[in-house]
């Protein structure tokens, strides 16, 4: 499920695009943007299944144990509470998980070598000798082991980061909020649940809206946005202001006009937020000063109307 924070960076990212490609067809601007979207939303399933694809990595090491000419004991008696967890049996089983895989045409077949390092790194962890060792196991511990793996192992990790860029160029910016996603969703499983409770792509049909909305006004209005933004930068080095800013400002405008359950401090905070991670260093302290002035400015001629939730 795509956070707000998260659609609002889809939109800019969409706008940044076509602005610098001086492209005049809103419309097919608008579909890459939900295709972005998507391909998140395919991120999310992707990496459900990652934990499937080691437990088989598992599997076949032990196979190919067993068939040495001279096996060990441990070879012919293997540890099977990895392979046999029943969290990751829930998912390899899951109807909902399988048919968004084959039909996205997702997976990690190609991937060998990923999968793994990715094992080995896991098997060398004290918490996967812990969950192993265990004198007992249980379907919350099953799920505990795949939290911790999602929470240690995947975020800082060159190899996966080139296998996903390979895969999807749209997945560079997304593993870190997917990760929480799938996270959530195996804190969330249960097992008397017949399948995996996948998080839809959008929280409400209000969502989509919200961001084609967000896309098609500050399009729209761009230059005029930018006509505005210039009354309160008057007094700053044109050069100085660079674009990203202005797109960030001229979205959060629209944001303000255009949203009337959005309270202006949620949009100031999340345009200023993403400043932070968008823009360049000082851009979050000087947008922030300029959309004060703004907000200021935008109640005086009555532009700002909020009501209900956005009130508060």
């Amino acid at each position: 499920m795509l956070s707000r924070r998260q659609l609002r960076i889809k939109a800019i990212k969409a706008l940044y695009a076509h602005l610098k490609s001086d492209s005049d067809n809103m419309i097919a601007s608008e579909k890459n943007m939900m295709n972005s979207i998507d391909k998140t939303y395919d991120l999310y399933f992707q990496m459900m299944t990652l934990p499937v694809e080691l437990a088989h990595y598992a599997q076949q090491r032990q196979e190919l144990a067993k068939q040495k000419k001279l096996p060990t004991y441990e070879d012919l008696h293997p540890n099977t509470r990895f392979i046999d967890n029943a969290v990751i049996r829930m998912i390899a089983d899951s109807d909902t998980v399988n048919d968004r895989m084959a039909a996205r045409k997702l997976g990690w077949s190609k991937y060998p070598e990923l999968i793994r390092t990715l094992y080995n790194q896991l098997a060398a962890t004290d918490y996967f000798q812990a969950y192993m060792s265990a004198s007992e196991s249980s379907f919350k511990a099953d799920a505990a082991l795949l939290a911790t793996f999602f929470e240690n192992e995947l975020q800082d990790c060159p190899m996966l980061d080139d296998v996903l860029e390979e895969q999807s160029i749209l997945w560079s910016d997304d593993l870190g909020f997917v990760l929480t996603l799938v996270i959530r969703t195996i804190s969330n499983m249960r097992q008397s649940h017949a399948d995996v409770k996948m998080l839809p792509e959008f929280k409400s049909d209000e969502d989509a809206e919200f961001v084609k909305t967000l896309f098609e006004k500050t399009l729209i209005n761009y230059n005029e946005r930018l006509e505005y933004i210039e009354k309160f930068t008057r007094n700053w080095d044109v050069e100085r202001i660079v674009f990203m800013d202005n797109l960030i400002m001229a979205t959060a405008i629209t944001e303000l006009v255009s949203f009337p359950s959005i309270p202006v401090k949620v949009t100031l905070d999340e345009y200023i937020d993403i400043a932070k991670f968008y823009s360049t260093p000082g851009s979050s302290t000087f947008i922030n000063g300029v959309l004060d002035k703004i907000v200021e400015a935008l109640t005086e001629e009555g532009k700002l109307k909020k009501t209900g939730r956005g009130l508060i």
